[in-house]
């Protein structure tokens, strides 16, 4: 795969390139090494595609995961606890005990790293919301955000968000003082 677009929210670019400039070289071979045309593996049983083949998500993912691995980056998850102090005094709560947790893709010298090939919503909570969550808990102190562009993401099934579109939001939603800083890399096969 390739590397056809990026942005820098908050500043990300900047300040990952110099800080990073290891990690960053790590981050851009990674996306080289995914090896496209072996995942267009999916046959579309969509009403609007019927048949179609296309690019699995979840087969890129297993390729990312592991060309990451390789490079020494590693999942960081954290357990979710969660609190009853919040409902009403009548109200017998049923909170999970065990098992809730948010995961961060790949970490590597508090570098976090998602990749996103999911509804348009995963990209935003994940440099809105995780992100923020993950350098709050002392995980990450930057991030990047890896996803597809509009053309590659056209050859896989409907909802996949894009560069562009998440880059346009953005743009008009602006900075918040609890931003960090993300480089946002759009891919294409």
């Amino acid at each position: 795969m390739k590397i056809a677009g990026s942005y820098s929210f908050k500043n990300g670019e900047k300040v990952i390139a110099k800080r990073y400039p290891k990690l960053l070289d790590e981050v851009s071979s990674v996306i080289k090494l995914v090896d496209a045309p072996q995942h267009k593996s999916k046959i579309s049983k969509e009403k609007t595609m019927p048949g179609r083949q296309l690019f699995s998500p979840r087969s890129i993912n297993k390729s990312f995961k592991a060309e990451f691995a390789k490079f020494g980056w590693e999942p960081v998850r954290v357990p979710c606890r969660y609190s009853e102090e919040h409902y009403s005094s009548d109200y017998e709560t049923r909170l999970p005990s065990r098992g809730a947790f948010r995961e961060m893709d790949f970490v590597k010298e508090k570098l976090g790293v998602e990749v996103q090939f999911g509804k348009y919503a995963f990209m935003v909570y994940n440099v809105c919301a995780k992100m923020t969550i993950f350098h709050n808990l002392g995980h990450i102190d930057f991030g990047i955000e890896i996803v597809p562009v509009k053309a590659f993401a056209e050859e896989m099934s409907t909802g996949v968000s894009y560069f562009e579109q998440f880059i346009w939001d953005l743009e008009h939603r602006g900075v918040s003082d609890i931003d960090i800083p993300v480089l946002i890399l759009g891919i294409d096969n």
